[in-house]
């Protein structure tokens, strides 16, 4: 992937890549932690493992780390299902709908699926789940990275 990242098969979680950025004071890693990828065909899955970092006073996952998660998720996702490289890639745009609150003691995934890619972007849409239970759905578009010039 980059030196910037750690994309490898995780060795306590047999089927799943782990992700997280090699700088530990970086955002990704800081706050969101090594996050896990799994290709499940034509959609994605990236797993966080709440800490109490993410979770407000009622125990609940707080909004924003919903939204980190599909922000860093959305590229983990682009860069597993088509290969289009993470570094120098953008947010260009994001809708979610809070459906409802995140449990703080179990696994969240967002589940994402590519709907298009042209020359300089990618639109995607997905679901924020735990077990069954869906906590959020979003779209996004991303921009990919700038070509290398020949």
């Amino acid at each position: 992937m980059s030196a910037y990242f750690r994309w490898e098969p995780s060795p306590d979680h047999p089927g799943w890549i782990a992700y997280e950025l090699s700088e530990p004071e970086r955002y990704n890693r800081a706050v969101l932690g090594t996050l896990l990828v799994r290709d499940e065909g034509e959609k994605c899955r990236i797993r966080l493992t709440p800490r109490e970092l993410h979770v407000n006073s009622a125990d609940r996952i707080h909004g924003g780390v919903i939204l980190g998660l599909i922000d860093v998720g959305m590229f983990a996702a682009i860069y597993q299902l088509r290969g289009i490289p993470v570094s120098g890639s953008m947010t260009v745009d994001m809708q979610c709908q809070f459906i409802a609150a995140g449990d703080g003691s179990r696994p969240l995934d967002a589940v994402v699926e590519v709907l298009r890619e042209t020359g300089r972007l990618c639109f995607v849409r997905g679901l924020v789940v735990q077990d069954d239970d869906l906590v959020a759905s979003f779209t996004a578009t991303a921009r990919k990275p700038a070509r290398a010039a020949t």
